[in-house]
């Protein structure tokens, strides 16, 4: 079956070219053209994915589905929208700042790392709801200094499930220490619940001083990528998230 044309605005709306109105004034000003044909009409149907676009002569990449990897800084609040904060959507610059995306799952306002931004709207229950079990990791620098044998009171502890005050009792919960540091600890977990992993070590009588998650099930952050700064997906996470998905829903 073909598929389903677009109206050239609404693809060029989601793909951060601005208003409908921003959009008729760039048709009727600039060469756009549609396999190779100028195209001056905003409601002209077009396959985003098949089609080929270009402006001014330059083709355009055009997408129906975005995926950033965001490597999200310390003092910015995972939010589209927020009156008093600065939010992880204020970190994107166009044209990805005009596309109407959103963050899957939520970091504290002081945690890092790695948050997945896109527009596609069903995948944040797919990766961060308990049920389908997608394991989030988190490096964790602690307070206090941990032995062995008070490490292996948290492995135990955690692999239990911690409860909360509220009643709330965590799913069982990994951790190892990172690879070469004292004061280091990797704890994965498959939940998401508010300030989570924060509490999992008051509960075991230890505070977290430095929080950053470092991957989404088989998705991991880009170690190049500073604090603050994005880039798209590669062809290759994009598979391993898509895996990720097919396998829990499987």
């Amino acid at each position: 079956m073909p598929a389903a044309k677009i109206r050239l605005d609404k693809i060029l709306a989601s793909n951060g070219f601005g208003s409908r109105r921003d959009i008729k004034r760039l048709l009727h000003d600039r060469a756009f053209t549609v396999n190779g044909t100028v195209c001056k009409d905003s409601g002209f149907p077009v396959d985003p994915e098949s089609d080929e676009f270009a402006l001014d002569g330059k083709p355009l990449k055009i997408r129906t589905s975005v995926y950033l990897m965001l490597n999200k800084s310390a003092g910015v609040v995972t939010s589209t929208d927020d009156p008093h904060h600065r939010t992880v959507m204020d970190l994107l610059c166009p044209p990805w700042s005009g596309m109407g995306l959103f963050p899957v799952g939520r970091l504290d306002a002081d945690t890092e790392g790695l948050l997945v931004i896109t527009n596609d709207g069903p995948l944040p229950h797919r990766l961060t709801s308990p049920k389908t079990g997608v394991d989030k990791t988190y490096y964790a620098r602690l307070r206090d200094p941990v032995d062995d044998a008070l490490f292996a009171g948290y492995v135990r502890r955690f692999r239990e499930g911690i409860p909360f005050h509220d009643g709330h009792v965590c799913l069982p919960a990994t951790l190892v220490r990172s690879p070469g540091e004292a004061d280091g600890f990797l704890l994965t977990i498959q939940e998401g619940k508010y300030h989570q992993v924060k509490k999992m070590f008051k509960v075991v009588g230890n505070e977290v001083v430095y929080l950053k998650r470092v991957s989404m099930g088989a998705l991991s952050l880009d170690p190049s990528l500073e604090p603050g700064t994005f880039r798209e997906l590669t062809d290759g996470e994009l598979r391993l998230l898509r895996s990720e998905e097919d396998m829990h829903e499987s």
